[in-house]
């Protein structure tokens, strides 16, 4: 198993990708603290993984509660191996430059960076007392390009997890911590459905995507379970684009 004998911290691990991720990394030998803000989703998804996993509360853009759920890994689980920085929102009212109000900002940095921020603070000293270890941070394959529909604020919180990543792999890649960030493109989850209720919305989408389909959660997944183990360990600094093509086109492919 991959991840034998490791401690696995994954926020946003109730529902969507973050789910998925707990149930496999759970699955290659992991022990598995998850966090959510939905208390509901987040014990049902621990509850159904089994003794593997531990759930806890957690809004990561409030620094105590970033604390919190580090502190509550080392006590159930003695370690921490592997920080999976994967909560984040897409607000559906996010928009353009011109025309999304401060607050939304506020709210979409304060988790999609501050809980990033707040993660590594209290996780990275947890890794060192630990030997080192994997921090994975979900960015979006919209930090490297342009979004086909106007989504700013998030587009500028994802732009800046990839310099947090690069800066945080440089300052600590001598110390046995290597981060990575994975840039998924469009994932098939209730976050991205309710996005795409709207049917001009989804087809602005899935025409730029050369394979013509969402990605799944599980090939996410997948990719994150490859950065938190050891196979991925000359690793550092890097975006892992997992985004059926996108960024790799500049037309419009045809059916």
């Amino acid at each position: 198993m991959r991840l034998d004998g490791k401690v696995a911290l994954i926020t946003g691990g109730g529902s969507g990708m973050g789910k998925v991720a707990s149930e496999m990394f759970a699955s290659e030998g992991a022990n598995v603290v998850l966090t959510d803000v939905n208390d509901e989703a987040g014990g049902s998804t621990a509850t159904a993984i089994g003794e593997r996993a531990y759930y806890v509360h957690a809004d990561v853009s409030k620094e105590n509660d970033a604390e919190a759920m580090v502190a509550a890994a080392l006590e159930r689980f003695g370690r921490l191996d592997v920080l999976y920085n994967n909560a984040g929102i897409m607000p559906l009212d996010d928009g353009s430059v011109t025309d999304a109000d401060g607050s939304i900002w506020d709210r979409v940095l304060a988790v999609n960076v501050k809980g990033v921020m707040f993660g590594c603070k209290f996780g990275i000293p947890a890794m060192l007392e630990s030997g080192g270890g994997s921090i994975i941070n979900v960015a979006s394959f919209v930090a490297w390009l342009g979004a086909a529909t106007s989504q700013t604020a998030y587009t500028a919180s994802k732009g800046a997890v990839l310099a947090m990543t690069r800066e945080i792999a440089v300052e600590y890649a001598r110390k046995g911590i290597r981060a990575n960030a994975l840039c998924p493109g469009p994932i098939e989850t209730p976050l991205l459905l309710a996005l795409l209720s709207d049917e001009a919305k989804k087809q602005r989408r899935f025409v730029h995507i050369p394979m013509g389909r969402l990605g799944h959660a599980e090939e996410l997944a997948k990719a994150a379970l490859f950065l938190a183990s050891d196979d991925s360990s000359y690793m550092t600094g890097s975006s892992l684009i997992v985004d059926g093509g996108i960024t790799a086109a500049y037309v419009t492919p045809e059916d």
